[in-house]
């Protein structure tokens, strides 16, 4: 397939994701808003129409496309005025039970998650002790027999209450055994269903954002041996190409949200008329929605490159990296600009404004905040010293 041929594909898939998220204007996402609630509606038409099945091979009942069509879909739905995160995990957790997990595994679990009839949604690494330094996480799994037994807790794990299936990431050797801190971790796909209530406890967060984002704790949890994904000790490798592929994802959404913030800006900016002339006839108000433009359409560059050369099977840690440095910062700005556009219109619920800007203020700290990735440049790509 050619580069126009491609593009083509593309511009069906935003043509086809807009007119499903027509059908979940702003007072869907304000209401959920308000209530705390989960998107049910919007992930079970998503997932009919099989946009998140869309990275799951033929084989097993997904529509095999690459992450640039995944993130095609995700960026579409934040320029709509939706949020994708209620659903994006699934997108990017199941790599790793398709790259390391068993033929058994992939034939159990790929189709039921293709066709909706279970959520892999759930995503255990961060605890509150351990924060980013994943190599210091406390949840242990310890074999006995054909079962785990899984004893700790995990923190800010959205969508667990909303979730069949968890990613759980522990420990099953001590940090200290391995020869580098990462060695000695393993991942699991859980049972969710059966956990709770039977060693498994999930507690909501109320956060700034409805992130449905839970603490999970884990007290003598059983769980199969078979369970285990891939060879005991080696889950953190397992889960980078998972964390690229979740930053390389998250940064359309920052795209989309950007995009969604400069259109909104910019039809306002037309219309609202002050001292007998529209107020983007203003510079003040014309300069930063430009520069917010071209901020964007930057970062967009950077987010596609990263996503090409992750379809490719090149390495792309930097831009992956990058690309969500860039793009969170670009989306963070346009939020603000409108918000200034708008003037005290902005903080009223109704223009779905406030929303957005609180939603993706997220991305600037999660899933890896802004100053990891500088740290991770300068190291990895100037060649300076590790700073920690």
């Amino acid at each position: 397939m050619n580069n126009h041929e491609h593009e083509d594909d593309l511009q069906a898939i935003r043509d086809s994701v807009e007119k499903l998220c027509d059908g979940f204007p702003g007072e869907y996402w304000r209401k959920l808003d308000r209530e705390r609630g989960y998107p049910t509606a919007f992930v079970e038409a998503l997932t009919e129409a099989g946009y998140l099945g869309c990275l799951i091979p033929e084989q097993y009942g997904g529509s095999g496309l690459g992450i640039r069509e995944a993130a095609t879909i995700l960026e579409t739905v934040h320029r709509s005025g939706g949020n994708g995160a209620a659903c994006h995990a699934q997108m990017y957790i199941m790599g790793a039970l398709l790259r390391h997990g068993s033929e058994t595994q992939k034939q159990t679990y790929l189709p039921e998650i293709a066709s909706g009839r279970l959520r892999l949604q759930a995503f255990g690494v961060t605890e509150p002790t351990s924060g980013t330094d994943t190599s210091r996480i406390r949840t242990t799994a310890v074999r006995d027999g054909d079962t785990y037994v899984v004893n700790g807790q995990k923190v800010w794990t959205s969508r667990a209450e909303h979730s069949d299936l968890m990613l759980l990431l522990a420990r099953t050797a001590p940090r200290e055994a391995g020869k580098k801190p990462h060695d000695g971790m393993s991942i699991f796909l859980v049972d969710m269903r059966d956990a709770v209530g039977h060693g498994l406890t999930i507690k909501p967060i109320r956060a700034m954002l409805n992130h449905n984002s839970t603490e999970v704790f884990f007290d003598d949890l059983r769980i199969p041996a078979s369970s285990l994904i891939g060879e005991e000790g080696k889950g953190f490798r397992y889960i980078l190409d998972g964390m690229n592929a979740e930053r390389i994802l998250i940064a359309h959404e920052c795209i989309g949200d950007a995009r969604w913030f400069i259109a909104k800006g910019s039809a306002y900016a037309k219309d609202r008329r002050v001292f007998d002339r529209p107020i983007g006839q203003y510079q003040g108000i014309q300069f930063p929605l430009a520069q917010c433009y071209a901020e964007t359409e930057a970062a967009a560059l950077m987010t596609t490159k990263a996503a090409e050369l992750f379809d490719a099977g090149a390495a792309c840690g930097t831009e992956a990296n990058m690309a969500k440095l860039l793009a969170a910062d670009a989306s963070w700005h346009a939020a603000d600009v409108c918000m200034q556009t708008y003037g005290g219109f902005a903080f009223a619920e109704e223009y779905d404004i406030e929303r957005k800007f609180r939603e993706t203020r997220l991305y600037r700290t999660a899933p890896i905040s802004a100053n990891l990735i500088l740290s991770y440049i300068a190291e990895h790509v100037l060649g300076l010293p590790r700073s920690f």
